[in-house]
């Protein structure tokens, strides 16, 4: 009989030329569980997702309720759904008033693509601006300004008219310019191993696009959803933007993604040409309906404290003479060592112990710890000492 793993290769198109190759065959809480019975701490929640753990019983029952009243009925922004619009509300209540318009998707690299066009569309401008070492997704638009020219080279010709900028360089921000239809920027930079922006930076940022009418894209599909220790990222700078992306944790596993600006933006996709932005599952009443569960349990369980507890717990926890830093917010941090080798060992010895992490796609010598904001003091504890033992066997032979 042919094993799941043989079929895995022969079916699943594969992404890289070593997958990481485990059978799960349940998910709960902060555990996954092999075909084998072994339970593994999930230290990167399906890469920044399942923020409430998986299989959350809420979210699970909102899904199953969901499903019994109707799944799919309609394109995106047609008919009257309780689940889109409550969850819309409920987005927008937690953002600053000017922010008060959802356009549903089903990811993040969507959420970026309708951001773009919103953009162009409003300010009649084309020019784009992103950083060095971003990452928005990889469809073609959010391909086009992706920070990463290795990333890029074997699929262009890209979108025209971008331009790459030094995250944290306040000169580079005099490239945004009257022919600058937006600039994308993270509310912290993820794949370039957690790098912190300066004090004052994104206030900068804002204050440059308010100078030349160009609008400002918060992407916040890592960071959204109480990922760093606040429910937005942007409530960490003190400003507001003129759009917001978000997917990965506001799901609770479903897919399920937005982009938010102002009504008064949001409504230039209705007209010359309607139908500006079109999606058929964006919103879907289901993953709706999950999304507003996994808000709700966020707020309702102050899982942000939680959060903003244990993260000085991994600082401290996290120190040995092979870490060259331990650095982020909340619980979207990294662990950085010498090289991508020695890395890549301290990853697989942490899953052989029982602990899943995982490393940047533009810095590879760096490992990730993004939780489940459900995680407890006891299993982070157990999770940093294993991180350190496999630290400790990874030291030895090298």
């Amino acid at each position: 009989m042919i094993s799941q793993r043989e079929l895995f290769y022969s079916y699943i198109a594969q992404t890289s030329p070593e997958p990481m190759d485990l059978q799960i065959e349940k998910a709960e809480g902060v555990y996954l569980i092999d075909n084998k019975g072994r339970k593994y701490i999930d230290l990167i929640s399906g890469i920044s997702v399942s923020n409430v753990g998986h299989c959350n019983p809420n979210v699970v029952k909102a899904i199953k309720d969901q499903a019994e009243k109707y799944m799919h009925l309609m394109v995106h922004g047609e008919y009257i759904q309780s689940p889109q619009i409550e969850l819309a509300k409920a987005i927008c209540d937690l953002l600053p008033k000017e922010l008060d318009n959802v356009y549903f998707v089903n990811s993040g690299s969507e959420a970026i693509e309708g951001a773009l066009k919103l953009a162009k569309r409003t300010t009649g401008r084309t020019e784009i601006i992103s950083c060095i070492n971003a990452y928005h997704g990889s469809s073609h638009g959010a391909l086009s300004i992706m920070g990463n020219e290795e990333f890029k080279n074997n699929f262009r010709p890209l979108l025209p008219q971008t331009r790459l900028i030094n995250y944290n360089n306040f000169e580079d921000l005099q490239h945004i310019t009257t022919k600058t239809a937006c600039i994308v920027i993270e509310a912290f930079q993820a794949e370039s191993g957690i790098i912190m922006p300066s004090e004052g930076y994104i206030k900068a940022v804002r204050e440059r696009c308010n100078e030349v009418g160009t609008l400002m894209v918060l992407d916040e599909v890592q960071t959204g959803f109480g990922r760093t220790g606040t429910f937005f990222g942007l409530e960490q700078h003190g400003i507001v933007p003129d759009i917001i992306t978000l997917a990965k944790g506001m799901g609770g596993g479903m897919p399920i993604g937005a982009f938010v600006s102002s009504q008064k933006l949001m409504n230039s996709l209705t007209h010359h040409p309607v139908l500006g932005h079109i999606t058929t599952f964006g919103g879907n009443s289901v993953c709706a309906a999950a999304s507003l569960a996994c808000l709700k349990e966020i707020t309702d369980n102050k899982l942000t404290d939680n959060v903003n507890k244990l993260t000085t717990l991994f600082k401290e926890k996290l120190k040995h003479p092979s870490i060259i830093e331990t650095r982020g917010i909340g619980f979207f941090l990294c662990v950085e060592f010498k090289d991508q080798k020695f890395n890549f060992g301290v990853i697989k010895k942490c899953i052989e112990k029982g602990v899943i992490t995982d490393w940047f796609l533009f810095n590879d010598k760096c490992l990730r710890i993004s939780p489940p904001l459900i995680l407890n003091e006891q299993t982070a504890e157990e999770s940093c000492a294993i991180i350190i033992e496999a630290i400790e066997a990874q030291t030895l032979e090298v």
